[in-house]
């Protein structure tokens, strides 16, 4: 296999892995290489971006290797993070926050039996608002991916924990939990906009 290919076959799966990153031995099984061609063609490939002063860069976490932006770019990614938050937040996306708030942690499955509907881009909206996140995986086959709210969440909408949501009538049937939460969160969003 050329360097070339090794490399494109690497990003893809450095891309696809997120956060979790890869070990050289983990990319070395997958790719089917020797873990010192693996670790020189990821130098390699570490090197290039640099070179090419790229707007991404791969780093080694925890004894894994992931994409990361660069650190002098920080500002401006704060900002475009920042800037989708003044934005109301769809219906969708404030039914399957409530779920997980009062929920957490679930995972994308759990969350889709409760609203009978797929959840996915609402998913990846509240994780774009900094308002939920991935806290662990759930146990079983394929180990899912469990959400659960972040401390933005928590700031965003006033609250001190998860003990100061309002409590949810007692025998509520789980389509009621998205409906009444959802009257808090909208509540609150209505509040943001408005500045009162």
């Amino acid at each position: 296999m050329k360097l070339e290919e090794i490399q494109s076959i690497m990003e893809g799966l450095l891309f696809v892995v997120g956060d979790e990153g890869l070990s050289i031995e983990q990319l070395a099984n997958i790719m089917e290489l020797e873990p010192e061609t693996v670790k020189e063609a990821l130098f390699a490939l570490q090197m290039k971006y640099e070179e090419q002063q790229r707007g991404m860069q791969i780093v080694e976490v925890a004894g894994g290797y992931r994409f990361t932006t660069k650190p002098e770019h920080a500002r401006y990614i704060k900002k475009m993070a920042a800037s989708p938050l003044h934005s109301a937040l769809s219906q969708a996306a404030l039914e399957t926050l409530a779920i997980i708030a009062y929920r957490q942690p679930l995972t994308r499955m759990e969350i889709e039996d409760v609203r009978g509907v797929k959840s996915e881009k609402a998913i990846q909206t509240l994780t774009s608002k900094l308002l939920i996140k991935e806290v662990g995986r759930a146990p079983g086959a394929g180990r899912p991916i469990l959400y659960g709210t972040t401390a933005f969440f928590l700031d965003h909408f006033g609250l001190n924990g998860l003990e100061d949501l309002p409590p949810l009538p007692e025998d509520v049937e789980e389509q009621e939990i998205a409906e009444e939460a959802d009257l808090f969160f909208k509540k609150f969003e209505e509040e943001l906009e408005t500045g009162e």
